[in-house]
């Protein structure tokens, strides 16, 4: 864009460019998620030659209530909102929905027009809102049907498995991950014309929701897994940014690592997953009050320690940018207050800031866990945040918004 004006002598056309400029306000003018594909140099994300920063939350649902037209404006109201008051430009969603009701895929192969178009209407908003987004492809745990919803699918289908960790080993249930693999980046959006694949509001693809194996700790099990389906996801798109959906668990490939994570392991190696060439940053996830049965001062220290290891892996090990992609604060945890939650977000942020202005630049940004539109009271899990009613938590969040932005 910057060229076309340099060429045009015009200074109506400046002035306007200048006013529209302005005029977004929060993150990223004219460089928002239509104006090309986000790629990475080192440790950081790059746009049109210039480091960019995320800050957004989780709204897995957004498919789903996409999918009804009576619900399909929470979608629109909360992109909005989140853009133009809060300064957000990232959202987390599902991209699947396996068997069950209101399933994308209602069975290997088979999709549900309607819920794909829900996906489209999701993809067309946040194109609308200049915002980016990241897409799982399917889930490890049993919500919206997961890996063991792939793995029954082959055992209704005659093919006798052990386990829902089949899901990563067994050819038959590999076969229906990849046709969704293909299916969803070949997919036409009947918004705006334009194949996922070739979508710049795609921020990147997920593999998978945390994905998990806890039958082979080793690692070698998900290990061949991901390098396997990330070579199959580039295969068919090569534009995009991909990540494997991990929670930040340390494995067998530096086993000094290990003492970082909370106690246990979970057949994930952060080090030898991400390694993969075809895997282009970094993730982690972040539940203290989940993994660690501590107190609060103990679970801050925690904090501290999770994330400053995984920045360090990140920039000096494996060199690739890092993403925080879900952290939260319950209320349903002893001693909860917004207060409390406020704070909590706020010394993240703090360290993330620090560490995104650094040399590395190695912390690309963050998606907190998670918003819920009004109408959505009973889908809470204690982490959720209704934008319009946390005003001193969306105080700290546009805070942030504003500083990522300073950065760019």
């Amino acid at each position: 864009m910057k060229n076309l004006f340099i060429n045009c002598s015009s200074f109506f056309f400046v002035t306007v460019l200048i006013l529209l400029e302005i005029q977004e306000g929060f993150v990223h003018g004219d460089e928002s998620a239509s104006s090309g594909f986000v790629q990475t140099k080192g440790t950081r994300f790059m746009l049109n030659g210039r480091p960019l920063y995320l800050n957004g939350f989780n709204a897995y649902w957004m498919m789903y209530q996409a999918a009804d037209t009576s619900t399909r404006d929470m979608i629109s109201t909360t992109l909005q909102q989140a853009k133009s008051k809060y300064g957000m430009n990232v959202v987390r969603t599902w991209a699947f929905s396996d068997g069950g009701y209101r399933a994308l895929q209602k069975s290997p192969g088979s999709y549900d027009e309607e819920v794909f178009r829900g996906l489209d209407f999701v993809i067309s908003e946040a194109k609308k809102n200049g915002i980016y987004l990241i897409l799982s492809l399917v889930n490890n745990w049993e919500g919206y049907g997961g890996k063991k919803q792939y793995v029954q699918w082959a055992r209704d289908n005659g093919h006798y498995l052990n386990s829902e960790d089949d899901f990563f080993t067994d050819s038959v249930v590999k076969g229906y991950y990849k046709n969704h693999i293909k299916t969803v980046l070949n997919r036409v959006n009947s918004f705006t014309g334009i194949a996922y694949k070739d979508e710049p509001t795609i921020f990147a693809w997920e593999l998978m929701n945390e994905p998990r194996c806890q039958s082979d700790l080793s690692g070698k099990s998900l290990q061949g897994w991901v390098s396997e389906m990330a070579a199959y996801v580039k295969s068919i798109d090569s534009n995009h940014l991909l990540e494997v959906g991990l929670e930040g668990f340390y494995g067998e490939s530096m086993p000094e690592k290990r003492v970082s994570n909370p106690g246990y392991e979970v057949g994930t190696d952060f080090i030898a997953n991400n390694n993969i060439p075809h895997v282009d940053f970094t993730t982690i996830h972040l539940y203290p009050d989940q993994w660690t049965n501590s107190d609060e001062a103990a679970q801050a220290q925690f904090v501290e320690r999770w994330i400053k290891a995984h920045i360090e892996d990140s920039a000096s090990v494996l060199g690739k940018p890092l993403m925080l992609t879900e952290f939260g604060k319950s209320s349903r945890s002893s001693g909860y207050q917004v207060a409390v939650r406020d704070a909590y977000f706020s010394n993240i942020y703090d360290t993330l800031y620090s560490c995104a202005k650094s040399p590395s630049g190695v912390c690309g940004g963050s998606c907190f866990w998670q918003v819920m539109a009004p109408g959505m009271e009973n889908w809470g899990d204690g982490y959720e945040v209704f934008m319009d009613q946390s005003p001193s938590t969306m105080a700290v969040v546009a805070k942030q918004s504003s500083r990522l932005e300073s950065l760019s």
